[in-house]
């Protein structure tokens, strides 16, 4: 009857000592995933970050650059917001495109200089917490995003000071 009774609780601790493995198992898999997921949202956090900054940079950077015709860039403040302010001449007038940054988007407005339409009516590009701009000298434009790491942008404007023709 001894021996028996041994046998018994010899299989209720390898029961129990089975149990307590695969638990251990189950409570590090989860730990695991758990662990996954925050390393990944960081990952997918800091890439957010990255392409709002740099994509708005780069965004601008080509605004200027197809525009960059003596005397039609600018840095304005309108309505209490620093505005880029890109100049064009067609055949029936003056038309600007203003850049500028409201309510946490990168926004555009295309319009004739005599439209009346005002920074509200701008049309949102993208994402962006804040956007500096300055005329640093006359040739050189300074632009800057206030996203993490808070990217800048020189750019040297390349059209000579006589008047647009």
């Amino acid at each position: 009857m001894k021996s028996r009774g041994f046998y018994n609780s010899g299989q209720s601790i390898q029961f129990l000592f089975t149990m307590v493995l695969l638990f251990s198992l189950v409570i590090s898999a989860v730990f695991t995933i758990l662990f996954g997921a925050q390393v990944y949202q960081n990952i997918q956090d800091r890439m957010d970050e990255n392409f709002g900054g740099t994509t708005a940079l780069s965004y601008i950077s080509n605004k200027v650059k197809q525009s960059d015709k003596a005397g039609m860039i600018s840095v304005e403040n309108i309505e209490g917001t620093p505005v880029l302010k890109l100049v064009e001449q067609y055949d029936s007038g003056d038309y600007s495109t203003l850049i500028y940054c409201q309510d946490g988007q990168l926004k555009e407005l295309f319009s004739s200089e005599d439209s009346g339409l005002s920074l509200a009516d701008g049309m949102d590009i993208m994402k962006l917490k804040d956007l500096n701009l300055e005329m640093v000298g006359e040739q050189l434009l300074r632009i800057e995003t206030q996203e993490v790491g808070g990217e800048y942008l020189l750019l040297s404007l390349r059209s000579q000071e006589e008047a647009y023709e």
